[in-house]
């Protein structure tokens, strides 16, 4: 084999591509992160290798230079275990926790339009979610109104909230 011929085997190995390798690492770094902060319950659930799931249990108890150290000991096991599932099973997590602040956020609002609106939005409410019961939505924003002006515990109003939350939800399992 003469000097050439041997350039010619060499001509087609590609180099790996040290940024690519550190999005890659970067991307890993995350998603341990994301895992790191979700309770023990939830990381038990995931069906991760034992050794992973130590590790991101004793990260959870460390100080900035040992949970440094840890993170990088999390990325190199994530490495060796297959994350796009992982990924996809905290995607599916950040999607549900949106869903969740979504549905939160429209209740506060109802909660809000009718304690301090007229009765226009009682009736606006009850023909979005016919199945509430009217009564006793009028009854709790009338409590949490005179609760209110008297400086007490929002007590009806955090009734109210949960009413409110329980009918939408009902509303949304149905359709």
């Amino acid at each position: 084999m003469n000097e050439y011929e041997m350039e010619d085997d060499f001509a087609y190995v590609e180099r790996p591509n040290k940024s690519q390798q550190k999005r890659e690492i970067q991307a890993l770094l995350a998603l341990g992160k994301e895992l790191a902060k979700l309770d023990l319950i939830a990381l038990e659930q995931m069906a991760l290798p034992a050794e992973l799931l130590q590790a991101l249990r004793d990260v959870q108890t460390m100080k900035h230079g040992a949970e440094k150290r840890q993170f990088k000991l999390i990325c190199k096991l994530l490495r060796q275990f297959d994350s796009s599932s992982l990924q996809e099973t905290m995607d599916l997590l950040h999607r549900k926790k949106a869903l969740q602040d979504k549905q939160f956020h429209r209740t506060e609002r109802w909660r809000d339009r009718l304690l301090h609106e007229d009765a226009s939005a009682v009736t606006e409410f009850m023909a979005a979610y016919p199945e509430a019961d009217a009564g006793q939505i009028r009854r709790l924003i009338r409590n949490a109104k005179r609760e209110e002006h008297q400086n007490r515990p929002p007590k009806s109003a955090r009734a109210l909230f949960r009413l409110l939350r329980d009918a939408i939800a009902h509303a949304e399992d149905e359709a």
